[in-house]
């Protein structure tokens, strides 16, 4: 019976190569997967073992290769954000789960290596998760193969299992609720239809981290609607898993509900903020979120969910790439977002492409393609070139996190000069120090962690970015201002002076979103804070 059909390895016959993983044969899936029903053995049985070995080995080799480069380079602009965030059930540009996290790390061992360790298990996890929807596919010890080092060697997922993001968690959560459904709608018997139990549960608990997730399980929901199974609809599970997902998610969406739905009105300052560019770029990231050499991996899996009998009842799978795609462009806002279900589709892709690989050559093409994969993504994605190479290098250009991670302590120690040629003056002007007004959370999260090392105090940043915009505010007493970057325009009329001072250089001429703005003292103010802090806040 066809391993892409989910069903048992049959019995090899005596013509049969001894070394052959028949459960890779290109003929596998011409029996539907509703034959292990019938059969009367558990489909579960019927799979093949996990490949430990070369799976296993994957998960091993990111594991080792993101956590050696874990600590270079420095934090991202997002990590020493998510660091400074009080704690809320919410936030407007995101759920509390990742500030969470990122706050209580730093709180114990305040280093990036540290702060890291979720990121690499999550990116790890995910390999492993990926193998298993290639065996739950009908994938043999090849197919789990192909689908555990094309996981591995994926771009961005490269990226995220890097630096501690929100996408990062994503990165095993997505591939799990994929997993769930695919055994939910493969798996015969009475008890099948439990794993949307699971489903409901993973959902729940990955809102508190990304409602993007919503996107997929929306797309499963149309699916089944669109091309079936029908009868699944009919059954109590589905339903109860949804149950499951809206009672553990109800805290989160409760804060979104009382607060306007900030997720929309962040979302649509995304938008607003890239000029549409999302929605030009959504279609051609397709071919960079995993790397270029994998997209024929992925789109074999795209087509397999129409093109294989045994994979009829998950082609609700490939409704969902539909539907997260067509949001993603609508939307406008990150082009990477459809990242989660292109991974399902490489793992899928990997059960014909281990059937396709029948000789030598092709066997060397696809693992030569990996390899290559590999390479480029570490690159690309991780700090591997020295520091003093990285400006007249392409690779800042091309990957946003290399840029958003340099510089930061040189940044610091400028805002801090100017803040204490600000405040070396005599008697009772010495004592009045001016608050630090930053342009972005980025900035305001590197002084409020390198600040204390120049003397600066923490708690006297402020930025009106995002979250930061709702935390705090200067006092009545602040009159007079650092402002880095361009915000202090806005409200240069309000002062009675306002001079720049310098500019911020990071020293390695790395062309990042810092590089070269403005180091602004304004003193006397004249117009009230209440007036003046929403000219500052502003979404992006």
């Amino acid at each position: 019976m066809s391993e892409a059909a989910g069903g048992h390895a049959p019995t090899r016959p005596s013509s049969e190569a001894p070394g052959r993983d028949i459960r890779d044969a290109p003929d596998a899936d011409r029996v539907g997967a509703d034959a292990d029903t019938r059969a009367g053995t558990p489909r579960a049985e019927r799979l093949a073992p996990l490949a430990r070995g070369p799976v296993f080995g994957a998960m091993a080799a990111l594991a080792v290769l993101l956590g050696a480069t874990s600590q270079w380079y420095g934090f991202h602009r997002d990590e020493l954000y998510f660091r400074m965030l009080d704690p809320a059930w919410g936030y407007v540009d995101q759920p509390p789960f990742t500030p969470w996290l990122a706050r209580t790390i730093t709180s114990v061992v305040d280093e990036p290596w540290v702060l890291r360790i979720p990121a690499v298990l999550a990116a790890v996890a995910a390999v492993l998760v990926l193998a298993l929807i290639a065996r739950e596919a009908g994938g043999g010890r090849r197919a789990q193969s192909v689908a555990a080092w094309a996981a591995a060697s994926a771009s961005f997922p490269m990226v995220f299992g890097h630096v501690l993001l929100t996408a990062s968690v994503d990165l095993v959560a997505w591939p799990l609720v994929a997993l769930f459904t695919m055994r939910a709608l493969l798996r015969g018997g009475r008890d099948a239809g439990r794993w949307w139990l699971a489903v409901g549960l993973v959902t729940g608990l990955a809102t508190y981290n990304k409602l993007l997730v919503v996107l997929l399980v929306a797309g499963i929901g149309i699916g089944l609607l669109a091309v079936g199974p029908w009868r699944v609809l009919r059954s109590g599970w589905p339903w109860a898993g949804v149950g499951i997902a809206v009672v553990v998610a109800l805290p989160n969406l409760a804060y979104q509900v009382a607060n306007d739905l900030p997720q929309l009105r962040m979302g649509a300052a995304l938008a607003e903020d890239s000029d549409g560019e999302g929605r030009v770029l959504t279609l051609p990231f397709l071919l960079l979120l995993a790397g270029p050499p994998l997209v024929p991996i992925w789109i074999a899996g795209l087509v397999g969910l129409f093109r294989r009998p045994g994979w009829r009842p998950i082609r609700v799978l490939a409704v969902a790439f539909a539907v997260v795609v067509l949001a993603t462009i609508a939307g406008g806002a990150q082009p990477y977002y459809p990242i989660g279900v292109v991974e399902v589709l490489l793992a899928l892709g990997a059960v014909p492409t281990a059937e396709w690989m029948r000789t030598t050559g092709r066997r060397v093409l696809v693992w030569a393609g990996i390899a290559l994969n590999a390479l480029v993504s570490a690159l690309i994605a991780l700090p591997l070139l020295p520091l003093p190479l990285v400006g007249a290098s392409p690779f800042a250009a091309m990957n946003q996190t290399v840029g958003d991670s340099i510089g930061w302590p040189a940044y610091v120690a400028q805002v801090a000069a100017v803040v204490d040629g600000a405040g070396a003056g005599d008697g009772a002007e010495a004592a009045s120090a001016p608050v630090v007004i930053t342009s972005n959370y980025g900035e305001a999260g590197a002084i409020a962690r390198y600040g204390p090392d120049h003397g600066l105090d923490p708690d006297a940043v402020y930025s009106g970015h995002n979250a930061l915009g709702f935390q705090a505010r200067p006092s009545d007493a602040a009159t007079d201002v650092v402002f880095v970057g361009e915000l202090s325009r806005r409200v240069a009329g309000d002062f009675a002076s306002c001079t720049t001072l310098d500019r911020l250089d990071n020293g390695l001429d790395v062309d990042n979103e810092e590089q070269g703005v403005p180091i602004t003292l304004c003193t006397g103010r004249h117009t009230g804070w209440d007036e003046l802090w929403p000219r500052l806040a502003h979404l992006s």
